[in-house]
Order: structure tokens, then C-alpha cells, then sequence
């Protein structure tokens, strides 16, 4: 018999949807990886500049390049996912579109999702944010209610690359740290070891106090 005490070692993937070199939605992406690494977690950062993908095309699925595999193989041993995109045109980014539709359930389902957007212009990224949650809950993946919309990205960080802003850095850490603990809570196999870290958390992630 498995020992019930055996923790999975917990793994979390971050993926941007900017191909910019310079991309303000990987700065952000590696700020929340990295709370997530100082809680715990294993975490990759799944960079789409480095690869070959294709269109979705359903008539060509037994003739993908092997980086959709990949791509596929790296958020399927994931516990947890963090979803990253700029907001164009008022959505998402299509490189992050055309990912997700390479892979499916099998990748996303029953996990914990978190989701960071940014923006060049002072409204934000909601509706880009708004449509991964309902592509999050179409998938039966369980998204955090925290997000974090990041405007005016382009004057948000200094000129060695840090955020200006404190609280919104804290936001952004937020979601790695909440992402980790959640993707535990679903790894445990122990019932009583289950209940002990629920009463440690902070808060109730769908409520105020």
C-alpha cells in the first residue's frame, strides 16, 4: 500500500502569451513564479518564443510539430497554472489563444488557475482577464478569484526593469503564493493533514472580512 503521508512534490507553470522580447506580461509572470518557488512549489516559466507551434487545426492533429507535445507534457504535469497575456483589441493575446486550444481538458482540469493581465492603455486588461476565466471554467479548471490587471504597463516598472509599485507587486505575489497553497490543498491525501493547512489560510479566497 502507498504511504499516505507522501507528498507530491507541488509544480507550478506560468504561461505568457507575449512573444515581445521585452515583455512587461513575462515580468509580471516571474514575479508571481517566484512567490510561488519562496512557498513551495517547483515552478517553469513556459516561454511560447521557444516554440514551434502551429494553428489549432483539427484535421492536422497527428501532424503537429513535437513542441506542441511538449507544451502539452509541461502543463500536464503541472499542479497548478498562472496564465499570462496582454489585453490587444480587447482580448486576450492570440498566441495564449491558439496555445490553450492546442491542449484541453486533460491539461487543465481540476487545476488551480491564476491569471495576470497587462495593458498599454489606463483601463487595464479586465476584459482580456474576463474571457481566460470563462476559458478557465470551460475547461473545469478552478480559477482563483484574485487577479491582477496591470495599466499603463509601459511606465509601470523603472529602468531596471522592477514594478514602481509596491502594492501591486504584493497583488501580484499574492497569486503565486495563493496558487501554491490551493494546488497543496488539492494534493493532499491526507484528511486530517487536509484540514490542519485549510485553518492556516489567511482567508477565504472567495470572501472579505
Amino acid at each position: 500500500m502507498a504511504n499516505d503521508n507522501k507528498r507530491v512534490q507541488l509544480k507550478i507553470v506560468g504561461i505568457c502569451g507575449s512573444l515581445r522580447s521585452d515583455s512587461y506580461t513575462r515580468s509580471v509572470l516571474e514575479i508571481a513564479l517566484a512567490s510561488a518557488q519562496e512557498n513551495g512549489a517547483d515552478t517553469e516559466l513556459i516561454d511560447l518564443r521557444k516554440f514551434d507551434l502551429v494553428f489549432f487545426d483539427e484535421d492536422r492533429k497527428d501532424d503537429y510539430p513535437a513542441d506542441v507535445e511538449k507544451l502539452r507534457s509541461l502543463v500536464r504535469e503541472a499542479h497548478g497554472i498562472i496564465l499570462g497575456t496582454p489585453e490587444y483589441h480587447g482580448g486576450i493575446s492570440g498566441v495564449l489563444k491558439n496555445a490553450i486550444d492546442l491542449m484541453g481538458f486533460t491539461e487543465f482540469e481540476g487545476k488551480m488557475l491564476g491569471l495576470l493581465g497587462v495593458s498599454g492603455g489606463q483601463l487595464g486588461a479586465l476584459n482580456a482577464l474576463n474571457s481566460l476565466r470563462t476559458i478557465g471554467r470551460n475547461l473545469h479548471a478552478w480559477v482563483l478569484p484574485q487577479q491582477v490587471s496591470l495599466p499603463e504597463a509601459w511606465k509601470a516598472f523603472d529602468e531596471n526593469g522592477k514594478l514602481k509599485s509596491a502594492a501591486i507587486e504584493k497583488r501580484i505575489k499574492e497569486v503565486g503564493k495563493l496558487i501554491t497553497e490551493f494546488a497543496t490543498l488539492h494534493q493532499l491525501q491526507n484528511h486530517k493533514e487536509f484540514l490542519e493547512l485549510w485553518q492556516r489560510l489567511a482567508n477565504n479566497p472567495g470572501g472579505t472580512k
